[in-house]
């Protein structure tokens, strides 16, 4: 396609919604990606006969944007558990979801991962994010999730036992730092769904939003060098024109492209792939480190999860490690062996390392957290991804989905007003102009 009405840099989820609303009203467009596969950060590789996610991920079944543009039967999503397995004072404890698992309220009552009135005030915020709506969750004080825990009264124990490494976990991030808001938000979505994985791989999901796209509109390993005014310039020299272009890449990728004076902040993890013989667990259910000590924050066995992750006679065990080693990777291993030698023996010493994924842009760092940003940055010009939204699954859908519909609507000549970006904001800071050659 020589001149599309619409340059897309990047297919990932943010990229691939897009496209799909651009495909809706007929517009046609170009997909470029550097990647050699469309997914971005949700990929899914066959290594041995594993399947293995690009970091521990998962999909929460009440996300809105997923519930609207996925077909969850042909993913045929496998959920995990609710609730998790706490490894704290030498043990392990499981801590049930009394909600979703009647008869289990009392004993989780007495597990060491929090007292009493902790699970009390667990039940609290929950009846509070079912009550409330998603724009009511983002219309609150903007304040850290460590914050407002404390300003709840847990206590230290359930802090550092519990939320530190589930939710921290979850938003990469055991300090808490993340705004308050994005808890509510996750822990509403954890409250009125499920926690799942399709039964191919995480890499299910852009494949199955990728399959409504024209033969031929996407362009893969072919990486974007700069863009100027209505062109997008390939590493490769080749020149594309078009009046509009959206940067659907992450984070600090679209500031580079975009010429931003502050790159996007990111949040690393680790994750590490062994197969086993047996599985250290006997049920689909998350197993949390509630002690500081060691790398490890949780463990799952995917194929508990989902049979297919595994081939018969096998166990996968995925291991994350929040944030960047500073060591080598052997060092790692040894690392996390250590400790799982600790926690279940030498029989951890058998477990077959697969690959281990460093994974420098996890999450983007979103501050302050609000629902959506616009994405409308200059005429013809557009940005999209989970850094201008919630850093989720859902967060780079919509955001992808209203920036096609934004370009749209440009397109009837119903712009929305650009957005320019203060220079002391500090997650986007100032456009260049774009209006100079």
């Amino acid at each position: 396609m020589s001149n599309p009405d619409v340059v897309i840099v990047g297919a990932g989820l943010a990229g691939i919604c897009c496209a799909r609303a651009l495909v809706k009203e007929g517009v046609s467009f170009q997909l470029i990606e550097a990647g050699d596969r469309v997914g971005g950060r949700v990929r899914t590789d066959l290594v041995d006969g594993f399947l293995l996610d690009r970091g521990f991920q998962v999909l929460l079944s009440a996300y809105p944007e997923a519930l609207q543009q996925l077909d969850y039967d042909r993913l045929q999503l496998c959920a995990f558990a609710p609730g998790a397995i706490v490894r704290c004072d030498g043990r392990f404890f499981r801590l049930p979801d009394p909600w979703r698992e009647p008869g289990s309220f009392m004993s989780s009552l007495f597990t060491p991962v929090g007292g009493l009135m902790d699970k009390f005030r667990l039940s609290r915020i929950r009846s509070a994010v079912l009550h409330k709506t998603v724009e009511e969750i983002f219309a609150s004080e903007d304040i850290s999730t460590m914050q407002a825990l404390r300003r709840r009264q847990f206590s230290q124990a359930m802090l550092d036992r519990f939320f530190k490494p589930f939710i921290g976990g979850v938003m990469l991030d055991s300090k808490l730092t993340v705004s308050n808001r994005l808890f509510e938000f996750v822990f509403k979505m954890f409250a009125e769904g499920d926690a799942a994985v399709p039964a191919e791989g995480m890499q299910a999901i852009p494949r199955q939003l990728a399959e409504t796209l024209p033969e031929g509109s996407i362009r893969l390993n072919e990486r974007v060098h700069s863009i100027s005014r209505n062109q997008v310039k390939l590493s490769t020299g080749e020149v594309l024109q078009s009046k509009h272009i959206v940067v659907a890449t992450e984070g600090p990728e679209a500031s580079r492209l975009l010429g931003f004076e502050r790159t996007v902040s990111s949040r690393s993890v680790c994750t590490l792939y062994f197969a086993a013989k047996e599985p250290p667990v006997d049920e689909p259910m998350l197993v949390l480190s509630g002690s500081s000590r060691g790398p490890i924050n949780n463990l799952a066995v995917m194929n508990m999860v989902a049979p297919g992750y595994a081939p018969a006679g096998e166990h996968l065990i995925s291991i994350t490690v929040l944030g960047w080693p500073s060591r080598e990777d052997q060092t790692v291993v040894s690392m996390v062996r250590g400790q799982l030698r600790h926690w279940y023996g030498l029989v951890a010493d058998e477990w077959r390392l697969l690959r281990m994924y460093r994974i420098e842009h996890g999450l983007p760092v979103v501050s302050p957290m609000e629902w959506q940003q616009p994405s409308r940055l200059a005429e013809g010009l557009y940005v999209c991804g989970d850094h201008r939204s919630t850093p989720s699954i859902q967060g780079a859908m919509e955001s992808g989905r209203l920036t096609g519909e934004a370009v749209v609507r440009e397109l009837k000549g119903q712009p929305d007003p650009v957005t320019r970006v203060k220079k002391d904001e500090p997650k986007l800071p100032e456009m260049p102009d774009w209006d100079d050659d």
